[in-house]
């Protein structure tokens, strides 16, 4: 009998490829252990508390973080491509519209592979380092003016131009409201767009990477990271953790409530991480966000959490479940006016800076990558029965 080569090389995995390397990067690490995060050599926390988005963005693209020539030169290059192409501008009415139902982020798959062709895009393979720069920064400085703008129409609303004297996130706050924000909620955005750029090797991420090992367009890429991105498992959480504290209600019903979920095994949206066995460092940074601010609903979020994790370590001793970025994420962005509709593509508007460094990288590597399945049908071959 022959000896199948390929059955042979096979390699057992865990299940959903947990805790499997599968290549090497130099653009961060999460060490859920530790609760510590990076981007590059930098903690990414600390870079959201000391430095602006454009920073950050130049970091992962670049590699190196700019000074303040180089940041005033990149924000002056980045700025003009927030403007999006006329026949991209024409199109959007119609994929608001198409779109409606299930919001902008849907809209947005499509809006960037229509951007990618009126940019001429070509697949990375076929391209210098140099180009696919510069198809990411075209896409990633031009996805929050798609975002806002099908946002806006999907309400009967113009457009916002963008303004290109304002920063990454005052330009989207702006461009989604159509008034200058104030400083405190301009900086509290991009400091949680800021810690959401780059997670390691997440389920998006992952998948942008992919589609880029097979030398496809950077437009193909993000929307291929958007459409990963918008299942409630990954991206589509800080909505549903609000939804949490609405069904609560009260802080009298905190207890009762979150026993009956633990007892009957379901989930606590905006808790737990398939990385972190301790705090999730973005949600500490962002609770303390959030009490700056504070409020009703922030004290309110914070005794949940506090009893959830009593409740926890009663019930379930051993079995440690921490809020995750998703709980102190949509408390952060209500005090600061978005809408629930627009949290997830607020999350797609930082992260897609991390897809494209992403690309970036793998671009660098010619191997496509191609895993296999184990295959446990009915065993063949089965005669083909007549048709009859």
């Amino acid at each position: 009998m022959p000896i199948n080569r390929a059955a042979s090389a096979s390699v057992d995995v865990p299940r959903g490829l947990a805790g499997v390397v599968v290549t090497d990067t130099a653009l961060g690490d999460v060490r859920g252990s530790e609760g510590f995060y990076h981007y590059r050599q930098y903690s990414a926390v600390e870079l959201a508390q000391t430095r602006g988005f454009e920073d950050v963005w130049h970091l992962m693209v670049q590699g190196e973080l700019p000074d303040a020539a180089r940041s005033a030169a990149f924000a002056a290059q980045v700025g003009p491509l927030r403007r999006l192409p006329g026949d991209v501008r024409a199109a959007l009415p119609a994929i608001a519209q198409a779109g409606a139902r299930s919001g902008p982020l849907s809209g947005m798959r499509t809006a960037l592979s229509l951007l990618g062709a009126s940019k001429g895009f070509k697949p990375v393979y076929d391209i210098d380092a140099d180009r696919r720069r510069a198809d990411t920064l075209a896409a990633s400085a031009a996805v929050p003016t798609l975002i806002t703008a099908l946002y806006r129409l999907g309400r009967g609303l113009e457009p916002v131009e963008p303004r290109e004297d304002l920063p990454y996130a005052a330009n989207y706050l702006y461009m989604l409201t159509g008034s200058e924000p104030d400083r405190a909620r301009a900086r509290a955005i991009e400091q949680y767009l800021i810690s959401t750029i780059d997670h390691g090797f997440n389920a998006s991420t992952f998948t942008a990477r992919v589609i880029a090992s097979t030398g496809a367009d950077v437009a193909a890429c993000l929307a291929g990271g958007i459409g990963a991105l918008s299942g409630p498992l990954h991206g589509g959480a800080p909505s549903r953790a609000l939804d949490t504290l609405d069904a609560i209600g009260t802080p009298d019903r905190i207890g009762p409530w979150i026993r009956e979920r633990v007892l009957s095994g379901d989930r606590i949206m905006g808790f737990g991480h398939p990385v972190y066995r301790t705090e999730d460092p973005r949600s500490r940074m962002l609770r303390g966000i959030a009490q700056g601010f504070g409020g009703p609903r922030v004290d309110f979020a914070v005794e949940v959490e506090r009893q959830v994790e009593a409740i926890l370590a009663e019930l379930k001793p051993g079995r440690e479940l921490h809020t995750n970025v998703e709980f102190y994420a949509g408390v952060v962005m209500e005090l600061c006016g978005l809408p629930r509709e627009m949290f997830t593509p607020t999350f797609a508007a930082a992260r897609v800076v991390g897809w494209c460094a992403n690309i970036l990288e793998q671009s660098e590597d010619t191997k496509i990558i191609r895993p296999a399945a184990r295959y446990v049908g009915p065993v063949p071959p089965v005669a083909v029965p007549a048709a009859n």
